[in-house]
C-alpha cells in the first residue's frame, strides 16, 4: 500500500478563454498519478461537506484512490490559478489545513504502508504540518518516505521558516524532489544543484538516498551517493504546466516501486542505486510530466499511456 498525506483542493483556473474548476493540490495529484499507474494508494487529507468537497472525493474515487477520512465541517480549500499566455500558472489560495485527531489513528491508517509521500502546503502550513510530521516520523521505521517542498511563497512568506520546515522533512526522507524555483527561493544566491547536493547530506545515514531537481524545459537532474544524472525534457506543445511536477513525482515513485525499492528494508539498495538507473527513472518521470503539460489541468497519464509511449 502507498500512502499520500497532504492537501486536496479545487483549482479555479482563469484563462483568457474563461474560468474552469479542477480538483487539485500537489499531494492529491501525486495520489491520483500513482493510482493511474496501477498502484494501490490511499489519500489522507481533508475536504469539506460542500460541492467542492464532493468533487474532490469523486475525483479521487474515479481513479480508485482510497479515502480513509471522510469530509469535515470546514470549507474545501480553493486555489485560484491564473494562466498566462505561455501556459504558466500563478496561484492564490483560500485554505483550511488541519487533520485533528489523526495521531490516534496512525497505527490503523498506515498499517501495511510501504511508501509515504507528502509535501507542499501540507508540510509547512500550521496546524496541519505538525500532524503531517508526526505521520512521517511514525512511518519512517517501516516505509520509504518521499517529499516535495513545492514551495508556495504566497502562503508561507517567511523563507527562513519555510527553509526550516523543508530541511526537517528532507532529513527524514529517502526520496526528495524539488523544482529549481523551490531551491532558488529557499537558498537565494546559491546554485540550485549545490543546494540539492547539500540536501543529500542532511540527516546522515537516515537522510535522503536520492535528490532530484526538475528544471522545466532543461530536463531533470538527480543525485545519489553513486553519482549524478540528467536527461533532456521531451519536446511537446504545452497546454499548461498545472500538475506537471506532481506527475513527475508520481512516475518517479512508481519507477522505484516497480523496481521493488519501496519499504525501509530496501533503503540500502536505494542508496546504492547507480547513476544509470537514476537516469532511467528521470527519463520515465519526465515523459509522464510531458503528457500532463500537453493537456489542460492536472491530468496525469495512465500506465497504458506510458506503455504506449515506451512502445512508440
Amino acid at each position: 500500500m502507498l500512502t499520500v498525506i497532504g492537501e486536496g483542493l479545487v483549482d479555479v483556473v482563469q484563462r483568457a478563454s474563461g474560468i474552469e474548476a479542477h480538483v487539485g493540490g500537489s499531494p492529491l495529484n501525486v495520489a491520483v498519478g500513482l493510482a493511474r499507474l496501477d498502484h494501490p494508494v490511499q489519500f489522507i487529507g481533508r475536504y469539506g461537506r460542500d460541492a467542492y468537497g464532493d468533487s474532490v472525493a469523486a475525483h479521487l474515487r474515479a481513479s480508485s484512490v482510497m479515502l480513509p477520512l471522510g469530509p469535515d465541517d470546514l470549507p474545501t480549500s480553493v486555489a485560484t490559478a491564473l494562466i498566462d499566455d505561455d501556459g504558466a500558472a500563478t496561484y492564490t489560495f483560500d485554505l483550511a489545513w488541519q487533520l485533528p485527531g489523526i495521531a490516534d489513528r496512525l497505527g490503523f491508517m498506515l498499517q501495511g504502508t510501504t511508501l509515504l509521500h507528502t509535501g507542499s502546503i501540507a508540510a509547512m502550513l500550521a496546524p496541519g504540518a505538525t500532524e503531517v510530521l508526526a505521520a512521517v516520523e511514525y512511518a519512517h521505521p517501516h516505509a520509504t518516505i518521499s517529499y516535495d517542498p513545492n514551495c508556495r511563497p504566497s502562503i508561507i512568506k517567511d523563507v527562513d521558516l519555510a527553509r526550516g520546515h523543508a530541511e526537517k522533512f528532507v532529513s527524514l526522507s529517502d526520496v526528495v524532489k524539488a523544482s529549481d524555483e523551490d531551491l532558488a527561493w529557499l537558498y537565494p544566491g546559491q546554485d540550485v544543484l549545490d543546494s540539492a547536493r547539500a540536501w543529500l547530506a542532511l540527516g546522515g545515514s537516515e537522510g535522503p538516498a536520492m535528490v532530484v531537481v526538475t528544471r522545466g524545459g532543461e530536463g531533470p537532474w538527480g543525485i545519489t551517493a553513486a553519482g549524478e544524472a540528467e536527461v533532456p525534457a521531451p519536446r511537446v506543445e504545452v497546454a499548461d504546466t498545472v500538475g506537471a511536477g506532481d506527475s513527475f513525482m508520481a512516475a518517479l515513485l512508481s519507477g522505484l516501486v516497480d523496481r521493488g525499492l519501496d519499504g525501509a528494508q530496501n533503503r540500502n539498495d536505494l542508496r546504492d542505486m547507480p547513476a544509470e538507473t537514476l537516469a532511467e527513472l528521470l527519463d520515465h518521470a519526465a515523459r509522464a510530466a510531458a503528457v500532463t503539460v500537453s493537456r489542460p489541468g492536472a491530468n496525469p497519464p495512465t500506465r497504458a499511456e506510458m506503455n504506449g509511449l515506451a512502445a512508440g
